[in-house]
């Protein structure tokens, strides 16, 4: 059986993320040395709540959806990781079991490093220490970045915040629109604003009004990118 490689498309997309590409030459080629190419289908488990940390993970092309289970039994989504993003070195650091669900949304292509070899990888390269304190600094500031915009903004002006982010996690120019790659329902995207979906079907509409967004079945089109930030800011 052949092992699977990364594409060309799919090793850029990892070599350019904002944390790996800022990682010395031979730290880099260490880490892909190590890690092996898994391809999920939509829907595949990667990681289940509870159970033990295994794996250090990076995403090469798709998106992995993190989420939990809530009082009443539903699965609700926290967020999307992206290509290029690394997650599940917390577990591996603090030996704890895995604090929420991760599962592919859509096709997925994951580099996976086993627990062993991402210890051998801090055992050799004191440079990833520092980097992953610096990565989980700017997890830490995003979270109270997030933590702040639930508190002090409204709904409308977390939403356009939201889809910004979309369109530069997934976007994909098509002339003057922006197209988010990303397939969202409305009730996906009303979990990651902790919103129903029905106010935020209200707010889309609104932002449709103003020559935004265009809504589809299950894609978002940024039609301006000011209209967009104008909308965060209120």
């Amino acid at each position: 059986m052949n092992t699977p490689v990364l594409t060309i498309e799919e090793l850029h997309n990892i070599e350019s993320g904002a944390w790996f590409s800022k990682l010395s030459p031979t730290l880099r080629s260490a880490i892909l040395s190590r890690a092996v190419v898994r391809r999920l289908a939509d829907g595949n488990p990667l990681a289940v709540r509870g159970s033990a940390a295994e794996e250090w993970c990076g995403v090469a092309s798709g998106a992995v959806r993190i989420s939990s289970v809530s009082l009443s039994g539903k699965q609700v989504t926290l967020t999307y990781a992206e290509p290029g993003t690394w997650f599940g070195d917390i577990a591996l650091f603090d030996g704890l079991p895995r604090t929420h669900d991760a599962d592919a949304h859509g096709p997925t292509t994951m580099l996976v490093v086993r627990k062993p070899d991402f210890k051998s990888l801090l055992a050799q390269h004191v440079e990833l220490y520092d980097a992953l304190l610096r990565l989980n600094c700017r997890r830490l500031r995003l979270m109270f970045d997030q933590i702040e915009d639930l508190n002090t903004r409204p709904l409308q002006a977390r939403l356009a915040r939201q889809i910004l982010l979309l369109a530069r996690s997934y976007g994909v120019a098509e002339g003057t629109e922006i197209r988010i790659g990303l397939a969202l329902a409305q009730e996906d995207l009303a979990q990651l604003l902790g919103a129903s979906r029905q106010r935020v079907n209200q707010e889309l509409k609104g932002f449709e009004r103003e020559g935004a967004v265009r809504v589809e079945l299950t894609r978002l089109v940024v039609l301006s990118r000011e209209k967009l930030m104008a909308l965060g800011d209120r």
